[in-house]
Order: structure tokens, then sequence, then C-alpha cells
């Protein structure tokens, strides 16, 4: 019996150690629990931060995989404005076939027409459209004629268009001499020279040098025309040859109209117009463009010293 109980002693003790041993199994094991939970938390956020990034790598791609694909630009781009998409080439065209090779047939000369004979004895020579563009001074000179304020002129006739240089001088005198002339009005008066110091020229020229010289200060002539510009008078030799459509009197009236007219603007007169049906056109009319109900006339005043005026023309 005795010898019992230190058997109970060991069983109880393994007992009470087993007993031990679980019960420092649970204590122990509640620290490992709140350490796996505090782990867990730990863990939790990172692996949330890792899904979602995976999650917008997966839905970046998808959206990728979903949008078209970016238009290239045809050059740099104003201000980062996209530039307008190109437009889409035409597909190539079948080449054609080749055409049948042009057969030559030969054509036989024209029949020789009549030959053109010189210009009708009623048709004036208009004078050539091109003259050498230089030019001779009209030699001579005159007595002044008129009061008041004396203007000094000299004739200029370019070279090559058929126009006698002094002949023309002597006509342009018997113009401003005339008493129905400027000189009428007892304030201006002129006289022709040949040399020495002169006010204006009176130049007779071919229409491509008037249409030079009046060109360059801005006047379109269009090779018909005359024009008074700086201290020149342009006279078109078409015009001085073969007057105007709208004028029905002699050439010699229409030569007086074109130096009455452009002298005119000399001394300071603008454009008129016609003063009524059946009156006398005033010289400062550009009657070459239509008399307007008005009568052909070539003088600033009539024969009994009346200024043939009209309305002002801006």
């Amino acid at each position: 019996m005795p010898a019992a109980r230190p058997d109970r002693r060991r069983s109880r003790a393994r007992s009470s150690g087993a007993a031990g041993e679980r019960t420092g199994g649970s204590r122990t094991g509640r620290p490992r629990a709140t350490g796996a939970r505090r782990r867990r938390r730990r863990i939790r956020p990172g692996m949330i931060t890792a899904l979602v990034a995976a999650l917008a790598v997966l839905g970046g791609a998808l959206l990728m995989l979903d949008r078209p694909d970016p238009r290239p630009t045809t050059g740099p781009t104003a201000q980062g404005r996209i530039a307008p998409p190109e437009a889409s080439t035409p597909p190539a065209a079948a080449p054609a076939a080749p055409a049948p090779t042009p057969t030559l047939t030969p054509t036989p000369p024209p029949a020789p027409g009549p030959t053109p004979g010189p210009a009708s004895p009623g048709t004036p020579d208009p004078g050539p459209a091109q003259g050498a563009g230089t030019f001779t001074v009209a030699p001579g000179a005159a007595a002044a004629v008129g009061k008041g304020t004396v203007r000094r002129y000299r004739v200029e006739v370019e070279d090559g268009i058929g126009i006698d240089p002094a002949a023309a001088a002597a006509q342009v005198q018997r113009i401003l001499a005339d008493p129905r002339g400027w000189t009428n009005d007892r304030r201006n008066g002129f006289q022709l020279v040949s040399s020495g110091a002169y006010d204006f020229t009176v130049k007779i020229a071919s229409p491509a040098a008037v249409d030079r010289i009046c060109g360059a200060a801005g006047l379109d002539t269009h090779g018909e025309v005359n024009c008074n510009v700086g201290n020149q008078v342009l006279v078109n030799v078409k015009r001085w040859n073969t007057g105007s459509p709208q004028f029905s009197g002699p050439i010699d009236e229409y030569r007086a109209l074109i130096v009455n007219h452009e002298v005119g603007h000399r001394i300071g007169h603008g454009h008129e117009t016609c003063p009524g049906k059946g009156k006398p056109a005033p010289a400062m009319m550009q009657q070459i463009y239509g008399l307007k109900g008005c009568e052909p006339n070539a003088w600033p005043y009539s024969a009994d010293g009346s200024y043939l005026s009209g309305p002002s023309v801006l």
C-alpha cells in the first residue's frame, strides 16, 4: 500500500502538469490569437492597395483596347490645337488604256487673200501705236498773245509718228491766239518758245508714249485719250489725226478742242458737262465720251465773247 502513493502523486503531477499545460496553452494562445489579428490588420490595407492598383491597371488596359488610334497631324499645330484630320486618299485609278497614235493629215495651204491696199482717201491715218520714244522740240517762236499772266510753252513731237513739229507748233499757236480761246478772259496769255525757260510743254505722242507718261502719274489713258500731267500736256496722235466719233466737226476743230481742254486744266478749270439739249458743249466737257444732247464745240468762248459753260463735274 505505501508503495502505491507515489504513483498517485506522479499521476496527479502528470494530471496537474497536463492541466497546467492545457491551462498554460490556453493562456498563451490568447496572445497568439491577438497577434494574428494584428498581423491580419497590418496586411489587409496593403492587400487592398495592391488590389486597387491591379484593378486600375486592368481597367486602363481595357480602356486602351476600346480607344481608337490617334490621328497623325500634318505638321506643327498652332497653339496646341489639333490639326484637321487628313482627307482620305482615294484609291488609285486603274491605268488608262494607251491612246491611239494620232495620224497627221497634211493640210493644204490657205488660198491667198486679197492684198490690203492703202486706206481710202476719206479714212484718216491714226498713226503708229508706238513711236521712237524720243522727242523733237518744234523750232520757231511767236509773240505773246492775251493779257494777264503770260505762260511760255513749247511744242514737242515724238519721233517716228509722222507729225511735222513745225506745222504742229504753228497750229497750237493759232488755237491759243484765237479770240474764242482762253485769252478772251483777259487774265491769261500764252507765248510759243523753242528755247529758254518755259512753263509747260504740248507733246504730241504715240498712244504707247501717252500711256507710259500719263500712267506714271496714275492716269489710265488706255491708248485712246489725252492727259495733263506735271508741266506736260500729252496729246494722243490718234486723236490728233482722227478726231472723235462723238465730234462731227472738222479735224482742225477737234484739235482746237484738245488744246483748249488740256490747257484749260493748266489754268485752273475743271470738268463740266452739258448745260442743256441743243446747247454748245463746253470746251471743258469730256466730249469724247458723249455729248449728252449738246452740240459739238471746241471753244471756251463764243464769237460774241460769252463763256460757254456747263455744270461742274467732280
